[in-house]
């Protein structure tokens, strides 16, 4: 494989993990690359970064592809003349040995020491036989399970503390370190499977995407964190580019009188067209959230983006539900700290449930006997959910109804479209009647919305 064969690679894995890499952009890379040279690792990886990389949020994903499609090295982490010389690769005395080097580097805070001791542990203790002959796969969960990473952080914790550390400092940074260093562990061990397997699967499964491409069920609380800072960011670009949308489509139809009368001083050649004046048309969004388990974290950043973007819609009405119908319009108040609302937002769906389970056929039932005057002609209705519905009765006469009084329909699941028409999911049989589509990350929301307002 060529340079320019990894290279182009590389841009493709950007993209797929959600970094917009365009063409003019990989092309700076490579004028950046021809100006530096290939010999330093280090200035290679941030000429890359400098021409690909355009948000701060995006440089851990670009980190951790440049670190399988650019591995530090390639083969074991073991130094071959000490392999030559009979060291013990693995047994007990072995594992006291490393150790021991370890809980040194590690009171030190020796960076690179520590990425080599990294890999001299996943060569070491993480390797597993393959899946075939002659096949070998390694395992950051077994490496750092036999090095025994609580009693490295317990030993460094004292450690620090005899050299002068407060009991709460030493607690911090000594867990900090040993993190640090599992996070390096897992990284060679990914590099290991990806030289074996190639990058471009491991990059898939292992790597996780920009917080645009991630996948609101899968989100972690560290995640979550970073989506709700991305709401009104996102919110702002959105609104710019639809406000900069809405004044080019601000004329109508050409006004066939109007431009004849204006063409009588060129002897009734229409050099000038004359347009109708275009009818403002503002959506007016009705809005039913899903709140139950991980689906609520879904329906919430989906209320947040559309609320920050309130301005582009006539009128927005929200409610969520489990099996109880709840209204939370009035949570989203102009200027509201975003904070405070989202907390008020998740005291408020203890009011969506009354059994507990989730129930659709009960909550549109409930919706069309007590809001149906929030939908009419001018609205569109947004139904969030993933369409589970504990194989309670559906109400699709209640949803069919809900359909027919506004003037769109959509619904938005947050599973794959593999998953849906699994176990209790009635994916198809609502999407029968309301069109359904998929929508598992902030770019895929942020596509719908723009096309709704």
């Amino acid at each position: 494989m060529t340079l320019l064969d990894r290279h182009i690679e590389f841009l493709e894995a950007l993209r797929g993990a959600g970094l917009p890499v365009s063409l003019s952009e990989g092309l700076d890379a490579v004028t950046a690359l021809g100006l530096i040279g290939w010999n330093d690792r280090t200035q290679v990886k941030e000429a890359y970064a400098a021409t690909l990389v355009k948000r701060a949020n995006q440089r851990a994903t670009f980190d951790g592809l440049f670190e399988l499609y650019f591995p530090r090295m390639v083969g074991s982490g073991v130094d071959a003349d000490a392999e030559a010389a009979g060291v013990a690769k693995d047994g007990p005395e072995a594992l006291a040995e490393f150790t021991s080097r370890l809980a040194e580097a590690l009171e030190a805070d020796d960076v690179e020491l520590l990425r080599q001791l990294a890999a001299e542990a996943v060569a070491r203790f993480g390797a597993m036989p393959g899946r075939g002959p002659g096949l070998s796969s390694w395992s950051s969960y077994t490496a750092l399970r036999r090095l025994s990473t609580d009693e490295l952080t317990a030993r460094l914790i004292e450690g620090l503390q005899q050299g002068g550390w407060t009991e709460e400092e030493a607690a911090r940074v000594g867990t900090r370190r040993v993190d640090r260093f599992s996070g390096l562990v897992e990284a060679d061990a990914r590099r290991r499977i990806a030289e074996e397997k190639g990058p471009e699967q491991i990059a898939k499964i292992a790597v996780r995407p920009t917080i645009e491409k991630l996948d609101f069920l899968h989100a972690r609380r560290t995640d979550l964190e970073a989506l709700r800072r991305e709401i009104y960011p996102l919110a702002r670009r959105l609104a710019t580019r639809l406000t900069q949308e809405h004044h080019a489509r601000r004329r109508g139809a050409v006004d066939l009188r109007r431009t004849l009368r204006s063409s009588m001083s060129t002897g009734g050649v229409p050099v000038d067209l004359r347009f109708r004046p275009k009818r403002p048309h503002r959506t007016e969004l009705v809005i039913l959230c899903d709140v139950s388990g991980s689906v609520s974290n879904f329906a919430t950043f989906t209320l947040m983006l559309v609320f920050a973007l309130r301005e582009q819609f006539g009128k927005v009405r929200a409610f969520t539900f489990v099996d109880e119908i709840h209204e939370v319009t009035s949570y989203f108040r102009p200027g509201a700290d975003l904070v405070d609302t989202m907390t008020e937002l998740t005291k408020a769906t203890e009011h969506a449930a009354r059994m507990g389970r989730t129930n659709y056929g009960r909550a549109f039932s409930l919706f069309q006997e007590r809001h149906a005057d929030a939908l009419g002609p001018k609205s569109s209705l947004l139904i969030l959910g993933d369409a589970r519905s504990n194989y309670s009765d559906l109400a699709v006469d209640s949803l069919r109804a809900m359909a027919d009084s506004a003037r769109h329909s959509y619904w938005l699941n947050p599973e794959v479209r593999t998953q849906w028409d699994a176990g209790d999911s009635e994916a198809t049989r609502y999407g029968s009647i309301i069109e359904m589509r998929e929508c598992r990350n902030l770019t895929q929301l942020s596509e719908f919305v723009h096309d709704l307002a």
